[in-house]
């Protein structure tokens, strides 16, 4: 596939990026070109698209490919059960460091941290997630990832900005940090007020999603995202707030609907450009 080598992300602004998880049918290389193609500057990788390119080339060849491309990666990810007590967390935290390791590979400097769990919790769980999260972010600083907690609308741990915020101020490790996903933000329990909780410059990174309309919230599911523009979530509120509280960087839209990801890669970012450059 031919493509236009897109320009750096700009300075000083939010700018759209692509979130690989939104051409899970494709591979990593198709996906890379297609955003390229579209005139996307940044992207962030999902850890298991890169770890299968990089078994059968390297991850110097997908370096180099993104640079090639003249696409920025920007974040990936994830890794799950970091911040609450869970029986797995020592296995996280290994799999955490597998996955620093080629993210650094790469030229990537932050990573999710969602909270996506159904369990159930005490307020001295909430204790032991500021040591948790202290811990998770010592792991990542050798490989100069920022550990980014990222509330989910479902999760019963950390299920709106503020428990987020409160876990990471509490914290306080310069590598443990938060963000925000528009769709759990607008779907989920918090308040278009709690915006105002942030600090200048305390948001990491953005996914910018937009929630439809139909059908009814408690019904919500990952699929259901909708591009930017396309739903009834105040995005340009919310980004004229962020922009206002010093947050600049990527706007990473993240869509789980079966029929979008098995597109052309290309034909979809197009299409998120387009909705982005409308707001």
């Amino acid at each position: 596939m031919a493509v236009s080598v897109a320009a750096a992300p700009p300075k000083g602004r939010i700018y759209l990026c692509m979130h690989e998880q939104t051409s899970a049918g494709s591979d990593f290389r198709r996906a890379m070109e297609g955003y390229a193609k579209a005139g996307v500057r940044a992207v962030e990788i999902t850890l298991p698209k890169l770890q299968e390119f990089a078994r059968k080339e390297s991850s110097a060849v997908a370096k180099r490919l993104l640079a090639d491309l003249g696409l920025k990666p920007v974040s990936c990810g994830s890794q799950t059960g970091l911040a609450e007590p869970n029986p797995d967390r020592a296995k996280n935290l290994v799999a955490l460091k597998e996955k620093c390791e080629l993210a650094q590979a790469v030229g990537c400097d932050r990573m999710v941290m969602p909270s996506a769990t159904r369990a159930q919790f005490t307020e001295d769980d909430y204790k032991r997630a500021v040591e948790n999260l202290r811990e998770a972010g010592e792991a990542a600083q050798p490989f100069g990832v920022a550990m980014m907690v990222e509330f989910t609308r479902t999760a019963t741990f950390c299920g709106t900005l503020s428990t987020a915020l409160r876990l990471v101020r509490e914290a306080n490790h310069p590598q443990v940090r938060v963000m925000l996903d528009t769709y759990h933000f607008w779907g989920g329990a918090s308040k278009f007020e709690d915006l105002e909780l942030l600090r200048p410059g305390e948001l990491h990174h953005l996914h910018f999603e937009d929630t439809p309309d139909s059908p009814p919230r408690e019904l919500l599911e990952q699929r259901h995202r909708v591009l930017p523009g396309k739903g009834i979530a105040p995005l340009k509120r919310i980004l004229e707030t962020l922009r206002r509280k010093g947050y600049s960087g990527p706007a990473s839209v993240e869509l789980f609907n079966p029929a979008v990801q098995a597109r052309d890669p290309y034909e979809v970012a197009r299409e998120a450009r387009e909705a982005f450059e409308r707001l």
